[in-house]
């Protein structure tokens, strides 16, 4: 009986781990054939350990010979009956779970990323989203009023601005006083209303907040839009796909009796227990 089940055993895993019929063969070792199914997979698992100065050529084989070796090490590890420990039969129950998981969720993912489901949650969004005023400006940030007056002439008086702010500025990250595009809420107070009041070209007096004396130059308006769908498909993508995901997993959860039977304790270390 138990020579039965090894012989059955050995068919179920035969026809388990059995080559693709359109594999191609790229190497044996003692008789075990290694397709090019398995360098896909190797590489894939590889991936960011590989050395990225490698060629295409390189690269297979790299893992070419990566597959060799794991099958000689494995072999060994098998005749020294490694194979058969619990926590190899542990580790081996974890990744054939993943391994499953990651099959699955990648399915639903791809199910999921359909150009309807995109659509739908970008006029959602877009509904919820308000045009509003957006402008593009410069600055030029110095510590005090008195620095502020003489740059406000200097800027008045024809100089560059962006010359100017790359010479006296105190704000490191904004290149030539640049700040790009942005809208009313993402500045202080009274820079942000300093600043949306002036018209393209024109220049602030100073304009005084915690971070210090500010001259401004506006260099455009615009009203902010709602991004065309084609800008976000790629983000559309993923954000369905994970959301099929994670409904995937709620659901499975919810029908299913998960019992935690040690749970974290709610002592922090070091604080006395309540």
């Amino acid at each position: 009986m138990k020579s039965t089940a090894v012989r059955a055993v050995a068919l179920i895993l035969a026809f388990a781990f059995a080559p693709p019929a359109f594999a191609k063969v790229l190497a044996t070792v003692d008789g075990l054939e290694i397709t090019d199914e398995d360098a896909k997979i190797a590489q894939e698992d590889l991936g960011p350990t590989l050395p990225q100065q490698m060629g295409e050529a390189e690269r297979e084989t790299y893992v070419l010979d990566y597959l060799i070796d794991l099958k000689l090490v494995a072999k060994k590890a098998a005749a020294d009956n490694m194979g058969v420990g619990p926590e190899i039969v542990r580790k081996m129950n974890y990744y054939k779970d993943k391994v499953m998981m990651e099959s699955l969720l990648g399915q639903v993912a791809k199910t999921g990323s359909t150009e309807a489901n995109m659509r739908k949650v970008y006029d959602e969004a877009a509904k919820s989203q308000k045009s509003e005023p957006e402008v593009s400006a410069r600055h030029i940030l110095v510590p005090t009023e008195n620095e502020a007056k003489d740059v406000l002439k200097r800027v008045r008086g024809g100089e560059d601005f962006t010359k100017v702010a790359t010479e006296v500025s105190k704000d490191p990250g904004s290149p030539g006083g640049d700040l790009g595009w942005f809208t009313k809420d993402r500045m202080v107070p009274e820079f942000a209303d300093a600043a949306f009041k002036l018209e393209k070209g024109q220049i602030s007096e100073p304009v005084k907040s915690q971070f210090g004396w500010h001259i401004i130059k506006l260099e455009d308006k615009r009203t902010k839009e709602f991004p065309p769908f084609d800008a976000v498909k790629e983000q559309l993508s993923r954000y369905v796909a994970q959301k099929a995901q994670s409904d995937m997993i709620l659901e499975l959860r919810k029908g299913t009796k998960i019992v935690k039977t040690d749970a974290p304790s709610s002592v922090i270390p070091g604080l006395p227990a309540k």
